[in-house]
């Protein structure tokens, strides 16, 4: 995390307000409020949201709370959510601290069962790496795989932010992005296929691209890849979480290997919002029958959590717009 000259940093020990469980840096709220006009569809600290369809209904995974490793809420219309009281993860692995458990995914495997991808701190090393559960129901409660997590590129300064995406031939693939900026290193997304079970990587991992623009400032991270037509579009974020700098990214290509190219600016940014939405980022793309719909979080407007947000997403041939309240 990078300092913003909007806030300062404090230090936040214990359970009643963290980004994480236990203790993390903590941006205070700005000497200025920011003017905000979001209105969250969930309006708690929810961050890094997953959105996953079971069971006739949409259920959505975020980030620890300091009562639970990985959150959740359901939802039949993305719009209204019931919070869940129970753990989704209630036990980690061997190989993880606890209090430091973000950014799940949860996708069906092809037997029915399902696949948790999440992010702990390896105990050993002190660095972030990406874990793997599974349960027979969407809700759980998952099991961690026993073993090594299934990403742990130390060398890289760890990895975090896995997402899941199937591809036309169903094959299922994992991607990621190496946690580099802990460790002045380049964040790269990457990409490798998963085995049948999902447990483990099936091939080699391709980098897909880094921070390369401006606005991105030293990171890219939190990616999610979908296809729409014949395109590959993996949206992603970038910049120091905890600023207004924060921001929603879009690369394309015809190709699930590449070469993407980003769009030059933001898709969705503080700026581009109109200020609706203080750090837009950790997103997810969700297709409905009546089409698609971009679920993200931004920070409350004292900047003390971050809830999260539903917009409609349009699409021109294979590009897409974000529909801002009011347009």
């Amino acid at each position: 995390m990078t300092r913003s000259a909007r806030f300062s940093m404090v230090f936040v020990c214990g359970a009643a307000v963290a980004l994480v469980s236990g203790c993390a840096t903590q941006p205070a709220a700005p000497a200025e409020t920011p003017a905000l006009s979001s209105s969250f569809v969930i309006d708690q600290d929810f961050p890094d949201p997953d959105i996953v369809q079971a069971d006739g209904q949409y259920l959505a995974f975020a980030t620890n709370s300091p009562a639970a490793n990985v959150q959740w809420a359901s939802s039949a219309d993305l719009k209204t959510w019931k919070m869940s009281t129970e753990d989704a993860l209630p036990k980690l692995p061997a190989w993880a601290s606890a209090g430091r458990t973000w950014a799940p995914d949860v996708s069906e495997a092809a037997d029915g069962s399902f696949v948790m991808y999440f992010v702990a701190e390896h105990t050993k090393s002190g660095k972030q790496c990406i874990g793997v559960a599974t349960s027979a129901d969407a809700t759980g409660p998952y099991t961690p795989v026993a073993g090594d997590p299934i990403v742990c590129t130390l060398d890289d300064g760890g990895a975090i932010d896995p997402s899941t995406f199937v591809d036309d031939d169903g094959t299922r693939y994992l991607v990621w992005k190496n946690d580099g900026n802990c460790c002045d290193l380049d964040t790269w997304i990457q990409i490798a296929p998963l085995s049948t079970d999902g447990a483990t990587l099936a091939g080699p991992a391709t980098k897909l691209f880094k921070q390369t623009e401006a606005w991105e400032g030293n990171l890219v991270e939190a990616p999610t890849l979908i296809k729409h037509g014949s395109t590959y579009l993996m949206f992603y974020s970038a910049n120091d979480y905890g600023t207004d700098a924060y921001a929603i990214g879009v690369a394309a290509s015809t190709s699930l290997l590449g070469p993407y190219k980003k769009q030059s600016e933001p898709f969705l940014s503080s700026s581009s919002s109109g200020d609706r939405y203080y750090g837009p980022g950790g997103q997810d793309v969700v297709t409905t029958a009546e089409g698609s719909v971009l679920l993200f979080h931004s920070w409350d407007d004292n900047v003390i959590y971050r809830g999260m947000n539903e917009l409609p997403l349009t699409w021109d041939g294979d590009v897409p717009s974000v529909v801002l309240p009011g347009e």
